[in-house]
């Protein structure tokens, strides 16, 4: 009932992951994104812990296939689920349980990893990466672009409802968080939301404290300043 895209940009490191489904809320609890660590997707019967208790052992350096495999070792229900992993240093791992809903399954290329089950068929996932590898642009972009393919060859095959997008740099908190819950579009609606975060949030989210600076920049004078000069109008 769910497709996703991690990916890496290898000469930046910056990492980003986003999805699409028929179902309510997908961002709350499918996607994890950590900078300089990992991308994480956990979709089908989604299993939360595997972010609660995978994001650590990814932090301390384990191999996504590593991760992948101790995660669903002590999980019952791993046959219902799909996992996928994408660390900071491209590798990435892979689980598709035998019970999920028809059609099921996962592929990747450098740097890229989709996984997808309840979808119209295989063209889905090979569309959804077909488009990012060849769209320009900046990651957000990119990845709007690549489930907009995936969608348009059938996407989720009950319909539509609910899409995300996370994309992290350095710290361990995102620099860009959109979710759309409840809409009749939410590709388009993710796409709005994107639009609109670049006139004041991108530039306002580059001051916040983060791993290379402690206290971030709080002179309010210099981040308005930087706004005006910087921003983006949605429009």
């Amino acid at each position: 009932m769910i497709w996703s895209i991690l990916v890496r940009d290898p000469a930046s490191g910056v990492l980003g992951a986003a999805v699409a489904t028929r179902f309510f809320a997908v961002g709350g609890l499918c996607i994890h994104v950590e900078g300089g660590v990992a991308a994480l997707a956990t979709q089908a019967l989604v299993n939360p812990m595997y972010a609660v208790l995978g994001m650590p052992r990814l932090r301390a350096g384990e191999a996504p296939e590593a991760v992948v495999a101790a995660l669903i070792a002590a999980d019952a229900g791993r046959e219902h689920r799909q996992l996928h992993i994408l660390d900071a240093a491209g590798r990435a791992a892979r689980h598709s349980g035998a019970a999920c809903a028809s059609w099921c399954g996962a592929i990747g290329g450098a740097d890229v990893s989709l996984a997808g089950n309840m979808l119209a068929g295989p063209a889905v996932l090979e569309r959804t990466l077909a488009a990012w590898q060849s769209a320009e642009g900046t990651m957000a972009e990119r990845l709007i672009a690549a489930l907009k393919a995936g969608e348009a060859a059938g996407g989720d095959k009950r319909g539509k409802q609910s899409a995300a997008l996370k994309i992290a740099s350095h710290d361990p908190y995102p620099d860009l968080d959109l979710r759309v819950d409840d809409h009749p579009d939410p590709l388009a609606e993710l796409a709005r939301l994107w639009r609109v975060s670049r006139e004041r949030f991108a530039v306002f989210r580059r001051f916040l404290p983060g791993r290379d600076n402690a206290c971030g920049v709080f002179d309010r004078v210099v981040i308005e300043a930087a706004i005006v000069r910087e921003g983006v109008p949605s429009a």
